[in-house]
């Protein structure tokens, strides 16, 4: 006991120590080191026959020391955190200082040969004191920093206060190394690294930061045993979901639990630090392989330019703000309806704005306004005259815009032709349009305005010869309306989860990297396109149900059921992202395709059709909605229970052209 209270002590007295305190010892370490060195070089002298030069030596060898360590930032750091960038710059300091005072050294003894009787006289000093004298400073002066950080080291573990977790580490690549070296700088957090654990055979039994590669993933189960591991933590932020699963997996049989740092999309530094560990999450079970975008050509394009975004508060229309926020455009427009989202998109923004933005003029307009306003929507584009627009502004929820299809025709449909006509009237340079893969050969209300809002954009894009183009994805993970928020509050209530069809797939994203490819798909745009996101491999709905309930700790069939409920109305079986017609090649970019040939689709009476649609959408009324949008679009073929119109009832399928001009005759006098 009473040692290790001597030790509390001296580690506690260590630590205390600040640069100031280090400048003393370096002065009275300094200070004796030549005499030290002096007398290692003689057994038998008489010291003070040799006093005035040890004295001149020491003067002026303290002196440009002291210089050497200031510039070279010895007391400018924190060295119980010391690393070895901190060893690396300690070294050199120390080494440049002995070399300087050499010269000094060997400068004087030169110019003193013939005056050896007076005290400038060097020469009886032997020619090996500054090299003994600077091992002796690099003992001195690395030994009472390192002692600080490694007295930080020992209160940290023996403390009681932080227990140490022995940690295995799964990738041993640049991420694991970042993980390891702030494990080791911050003792604090109980987090002791064990070894590496790594697919690549090459990396095998070779050491990094000291620490051994102890194998594969397949090894870990061996390894928790015999290095008593608590903890692994996955440090590949690259790596596709299928191993994140893999490795999940095999931790969970081993009876350890894993955590994760966040994917390539969220770590944009490519900085990873022990702050970024969680659980691992859906993110990371349905991780894609990183998509690579030319910064610079995106950067080009919104640099110093008014550019607008339309429902601004969404999901995808705020990160769509926040990627547009770093480019540096002179002016971003948040136009949304809702005020609370548009409210929290400027706020997040409005904080990160620099002195520098303010005195650039660099400015953030929210703007409240209904994309269904006409003339709310002319006086916002005149009064900010935006150069790009990103049009983010609809209704996607398949389910609510079949019970409610008036709202779907007019926000979808309606709102997109206000935008592009007030992008006319302002003269937009660019406009891009966040298009859905439900929108091919769709199934519902929601697919079927959507694919009439292309072909909006397709027309003006032709009419007016600018770079107008449409840009479709699948699903994004944590959207709103999202099947895996709803799968999160089925489980939170205890179950059961409910799924639609034991067959049902859709594509996923993360929200983040959509936006990027829909930045990069706007830099491609000539004009008239559709844009189509690769969205990689369907994931099954059920697959994603059990992921989810076993990433919360849960046995399927013990603790939570999953139940099969049936197809919605509108919902596809699976989601399809190319049209039949439409001819579809790569881009240079390797994860983003296009139909080039998307506007010879364009009916050619598309405004009479919109104004059949537009007054059916009016009296909301369902039949006759469905029958201006199969004469749109020949592949829509809706899905679900009959239609009842105005006194008639009406099947989807069994529509015809007959029908529509039977609407069109009798609601709108005078139209051929």
């Amino acid at each position: 006991m009473k040692k290790d209270s001597f030790l509390f002590t001296i580690s506690k007295l260590f630590v205390s120590l600040h640069n100031k305190h280090f400048l003393f010892l370096d002065v009275l370490i300094l200070l004796v080191t030549p005499t030290i060195a002096f007398l290692l070089r003689f057994d038998n002298v008489t010291l003070a026959r040799y006093a005035m030069p040890l004295v001149v030596y020491t003067v002026y060898a303290l002196g440009l020391r002291l210089v050497i360590f200031s510039r070279f930032g010895f007391y400018g750091r924190l060295w119980r955190y010391a690393s070895v960038e901190e060893v690396v710059q300690l070294i050199s300091g120390i080494v440049v200082a002995t070399v300087v005072v050499s010269v000094f050294f060997f400068g004087l003894r030169w110019r003193s040969l013939g005056l050896c009787t007076t005290w400038l006289a060097l020469c009886g000093l032997p020619r090996s004191v500054p090299l003994l004298d600077g091992i002796l400073v690099l003992l001195g002066v690395g030994g009472i920093r390192f002692s600080s950080r490694l007295a930080a080291g020992w209160l940290s573990r023996h403390r009681g206060i932080v227990p140490m977790r022995r940690v295995l580490i799964m990738g041993a690549g640049d991420a694991g190394a970042m993980i390891v070296r702030e494990m080791r700088a911050n003792p604090q957090l109980g987090l002791e690294p064990v070894g590496f654990v790594d697919d690549d055979m090459y990396k095998h039994d070779v050491r990094i930061h000291g620490l051994p590669v102890l194998g594969s993933r397949y090894d870990i189960p061996d390894i928790v045993q015999a290095y008593k591991v608590t903890q692994v933590i996955i440090a590949m932020p690259s790596v596709s979901g299928k191993v994140i699963r893999d490795v999940m997996t095999i931790c969970e049989q081993a009876g350890v639990p894993a955590k994760t740092i966040p994917g390539i999309y969220e770590l944009l530094d490519g900085q990873v630090s022990v702050n970024q560990l969680r659980e691992i999450d859906i993110n990371d079970l349905l991780r894609r392989e990183p998509v690579y975008t030319d910064t610079t050509a995106v950067h080009a394009m919104l640099r110093g330019k008014r550019v607008l975004v339309t429902g601004g508060g969404g999901s995808i229309g705020s990160e769509l703000c926040r990627q547009i926020w770093r480019c540096h455009p002179s002016e971003l427009i948040i136009v949304g309806h809702g005020e609370n989202s548009i409210f929290n998109i400027f706020n997040e923004l409005n904080a990160e704005r620099s002195e520098y933005d303010a005195s650039i003029g660099r400015n953030l307009q929210p703007v409240i306004a209904d994309i269904r306003s006409p003339k709310r929507l002319q006086v916002v584009f005149g009064r900010y005259r935006p150069q790009v627009v990103f049009h983010a502004a609809a209704h996607k929820h398949v389910p609510l815009m079949e019970r409610n299809p008036a709202e779907a025709i007019t926000n979808n449909v309606l709102g997109t032709r206000n935008v592009l006509q007030a992008c006319l009237s302002a003269d937009v340079e660019r406009f891009v349009m966040i298009s859905t893969d439900k929108a091919v050969n769709p199934t519902s209300i929601m697919g079927a305005s959507k694919r009439v809002a292309e072909l909006l954009v397709h027309r003006t894009a032709k009419e007016s010869g600018k770079p107008y183009v449409a840009v479709r994805f699948g699903n994004v993970l944590g959207s709103r309306g999202s099947v895996i928020n709803t799968f999160k509050q089925q489980i939170a209530q205890g179950g059961p989860v409910t799924v639609t069809h034991p067959e049902m797939t859709r594509y996923f994203m993360t929200i983040p990297e959509a936006v990027q490819l829909v930045l990069q798909a706007s830099v491609l745009g000539r004009g008239g396109e559709i844009f189509v996101l690769d969205m990689g491999e369907p994931v099954r709905i059920v697959d994603l149900a059990r992921d989810m309930i076993e990433l919360s700790g849960l046995r399927i069939g013990e603790d939570i059921d999953i139940e099969f409920v049936g197809m919605r109305a509108g919902e596809k079986l699976f989601e399809e992202i190319f049209g039949e017609e439409e001819n579809y090649r790569r881009t240079r970019h390797e994860k983003i395709f296009i139909a080039a040939d998307a506007g010879r689709f364009i009916p050619f009476d598309l405004d009479a059709s919109l104004s059949v649609l537009t007054e059916s959408a009016q009296r909301d009324d369902k039949g006759a909605m469905l029958l201006a949008l199969r004469h749109l679009i020949p592949e829509f073929r809706p899905v679900g229970e009959s239609v009842v119109g105005k006194g008639r009832e009406i099947r989807p399928l069994d529509t015809t052209k007959g029908q529509l001009d039977d609407i069109s005759t009798s609601h709108q006098p005078g139209m051929n």
